[in-house]
């Protein structure tokens, strides 16, 4: 039965990284907002050695819709896609004074409204910033559910969103999302994965591919 899979599976994650948590620097729900966005194909540590300038120049949604985007640009150019996140992050801003009263809402189906931001970053926003229940799908969830067979490998990140919602109870999701990202970011890697230490490893169509 998958669910009885997933949830063995997340057991042994949780066993590994039991204090499994978001690892972008934020203060309020406004600036983990920004960190996400800027996080898009980047690292969490490139991230946050660039939001402390950022957010002690522009504190607030007014002050960053306000901001000339050239100067933004030089406070993120050491992460990728700087430019379009430059514009996103003044757009959204503009857009959360516009539509939301200055305030980050609460909601999937406005943040997803806002300039660079989708279903991950919502999902992240809502579980993070709100303590409501959602699984974001990033790189390192969408390889683990793969290599642990839970879904197709050509199975969409939707799918993946869906599958593991499914099969995990919502209480949890939080805490899985967060455990599934430091199991791929810290054990399961992309390149090099820790196969020799993995309690995992039986049900890992990696494995079964290295011939380990």
């Amino acid at each position: 039965m998958l669910s009885k899979k997933i949830m063995s599976a997340l057991s042994e994650m949780i066993n590994l990284f039991p204090d499994a948590h978001g690892e972008l620097n934020a203060h309020n729900p406004f600036e983990l907002l920004i960190a996400v966005i800027l996080s898009a194909q980047t690292t969490d540590v490139a991230v946050n050695k660039v939001t402390p300038m950022l957010f002690a120049a522009y504190p607030t949604p007014s002050a960053l819709a306000k901001a000339d985007v050239e100067d933004i640009i030089e406070k993120i150019k050491t992460i990728g896609l700087y430019r379009n996140k430059a514009k996103n992050i003044i757009a959204a801003s503009q857009m959360l004074i516009d539509e939301f009263n200055g305030k980050v809402p609460p909601s999937h189906s406005k943040l997803i409204k806002l300039p660079g931001v989708g279903r991950k970053t919502a999902n992240v926003v809502l579980g993070d910033a709100f303590g409501i229940p959602g699984i974001a799908v990033d790189t390192h969830v969408e390889r683990i559910a793969k290599r642990l067979q839970i879904v197709k490998k050509d199975a969409s990140v939707l799918e993946v969103e869906q599958t593991l919602m499914k099969n995990i109870p919502k209480n949890l999701w939080v805490q899985a999302h967060h455990t599934l990202i430091f199991f791929g970011r810290y054990h399961c890697t992309a390149k090099k994965p820790k196969c020799a230490k993995c309690p995992l490893l039986e049900m890992c169509e990696f494995k079964q591919k290295e011939g380990q």
